[in-house]
Parts: C-alpha cells; sequence; structure tokens
C-alpha cells in the first residue's frame, strides 16, 4: 500500500480506520490464545508509515524559519 498518492485527508482517515482496527485487536481477542500478533505488527507499521507521508507533507509546504 502506497500512501504518497493519497491526500492529506484519506490519509487521516487511513489512520483512524487503522487505529479501531488496533484496538478491536487489542481489546476484542483478550481472552482468546490465536490472536494474530503479526497482524497487529502490520497494522501499527500502516499507521506509522501513514503518519510519516502527513508529517512530511506538513515539513515541506512549511518554509524554513529563522
Amino acid at each position: 500500500m502506497t500512501f504518497k498518492d493519497n491526500t492529506p485527508e484519506e490519509l487521516k482517515k487511513i489512520v483512524a480506520d487503522k487505529r479501531e482496527v488496533l484496538r478491536v485487536s487489542r481489546f476484542g481477542g483478550a481472552g482468546s490464545r490465536t490472536r494474530n500478533v503479526r497482524e497487529s505488527r502490520g497494522v501499527r507499521k500502516d499507521i506509522a508509515r501513514a503518519l510519516t507521508e502527513l508529517r512530511a507533507r506538513e515539513i515541506a509546504s512549511n518554509p524554513k524559519k529563522k
């Protein structure tokens, strides 16, 4: 999944959706032993990638201030 093609609004929606998936994964399977840990890792990485792209765009749009 590439995040460079998405608008900032789409990236914010992706982050919110992924955080909800992560929350459900954490608390929904609290008593379950068959939790997929790799899936949680991938979701966290996707959140980080989207937030990194948002921050990179924010830095690129603002000129340097001294």
